[in-house]
């Protein structure tokens, strides 16, 4: 559609754009480029931030110089431990013996550590069960949660010698929390991909289906006046020496049997080229949301409570209101800078029925109203006049004006019957 502040048109034939991936979380994705790596390096290590407890008390002096080196380099293969199994197998899946030997010597330095230097590294553990939840299916995960939750009561308590509550609101109430977190979140996780898998599968066998059904048909339509086409050349080839007249009249049916068949194809192909409200509702309210523009459209894939009123519009009609909307919702993304967009579509009023299709005949109206920057110059353009030409061949209107409380409203009338 012509920009309406420019009058530039866009590319011809390309509706509102649709995002051509379901998205799905960062830390969920494999990263491909070194832009992904690190955005996904940095949601993981920012939770590194709860391990200022240890690093605290390796500097406060309580402990002899071989105790801090070595709760230093426990802490490090701690760190590369759990970044390899929540970064790493996140992306691309570790062999369960690796998992499981990785998840094994995490739970080990936290026990190691925590014994010998203090409560202060009890905090390990919390980590141990949200990379348990993070890579294990969840019947392994609860028991190795569990395995962390009895391991904290055993050190934090000092095997009983001291209260437990403070363990437990310290420590196993964020270890238990945290794994079943991580658990709830792989699972969304593995909803979603399967979502996606399942939407591409559908969008394949839709593909499919209507190759198919392109196959037929043209099999349908050309199959027989390919035939006869073929028959009468032979026929005409061989009256062609001895009978000239009969081989012309052959010749003739040859022309006009091509020329019905050349009609009836331009006429399957531009039924297949045809928009539909239907189609087209989805494709807005996708470019819509994908634009960040709050849509406020029909709901074409819910049992209304009546009738729909484009439900019985002819076939050019409906397509001319399709255009319609597909046009003004690219508009709409591309040019207003709006923040919100209202479509329409209702019985026309007396006025526009009596003006665009005649008195006594029904007339729906499509209406996308936005609340952007409005409209610029004269309002014209070869988008807004192309469009205003398919509505007249449908016998409708286009009209256009700024909106009420500023930006741009578009309304396209078009009657109910041809």
């Amino acid at each position: 559609m012509t920009d309406r502040r420019s009058g530039a048109a866009p590319e011809a034939g390309r509706g509102p754009g649709v995002p051509g991936r379901e998205g799905l979380p960062v830390i969920a994705q494999p990263p491909e480029t070194r832009k992904q790596k690190l955005a996904k390096a940095a949601l993981i290590s920012v939770w590194m931030v709860f391990l200022g407890a240890p690093v605290r008390d390796l500097g406060a002096g309580d402990h002899s110089g071989a105790a801090v080196a070595g709760g230093v380099a426990g802490l490090l293969a701690f760190v590369v431990g759990y970044m390899a199994l929540v970064f790493r197998h996140t992306a691309v899946p570790l062999p369960p013996r690796s998992v499981a030997t990785l998840l094994g010597t995490l739970y080990g330095l936290g026990l190691l550590l925590s014994l010998t230097l203090g409560d202060a590294w009890l905090v390990l553990f919390v980590y141990v069960a949200v990379a348990a939840g993070a890579v294990l299916p969840v019947r392994q995960a609860v028991s190795v949660v569990i395995g962390v939750v009895v391991a904290l009561a055993a050190v934090g308590t000092d095997f009983g010698a001291r209260p437990w509550w403070g363990v437990w609101t310290s420590f196993i109430i964020p270890v238990v929390l945290g794994g079943y977190a991580l658990m709830s979140a792989r699972r969304t996780v593995r909803t979603l991909r399967e979502l996606r898998e399942a939407r591409a599968a559908v969008a394949r066998l839709a593909a499919n289906e209507e190759r198919l059904r392109l196959a037929r048909d043209l099999h349908d339509l050309l199959g027989h006046s390919l035939s006869v086409i073929t028959l009468k050349s032979e026929l005409a080839g061989r009256m062609l020496p001895g009978d000239p007249g009969r081989a012309a009249e052959q010749v003739a049916d040859i022309e006009q049997v091509s020329r019905q068949a050349l009609v009836d194809v331009r006429e399957a192909v531009s039924g297949y080229r045809r928009p539909t409200l239907p189609v087209e509702l989805a494709g807005a309210r996708t470019a819509l949301a994908a634009a960040g523009i709050a849509a406020d459209l029909p709901a074409h894939d819910s049992a209304p409570a009546g009738p729909r009123p484009w439900e019985r519009l002819p076939a050019e009609q409906e397509a001319a209101l399709a255009w319609a909307l597909r046009e003004a919702v690219t508009n709409v993304v591309r040019h207003s800078g709006a923040s919100r967009c209202t479509v329409t579509l209702d019985p026309a009023p007396a006025d526009a029925r009596a003006e665009g299709a005649g008195e006594g005949s029904g007339a729906v109206t499509l209406t996308v109203r936005d609340d952007g920057s409005g409209p610029a110059g004269t309002g014209h353009g070869s988008g807004l006049d192309g469009l205003r030409e398919r509505l007249t061949g449908a016998g409708g209107t286009l009209e256009t004006s700024a909106g009420e409380r500023g930006g741009f409203t578009l309304r396209a009338t078009v009657p109910s019957v041809p």
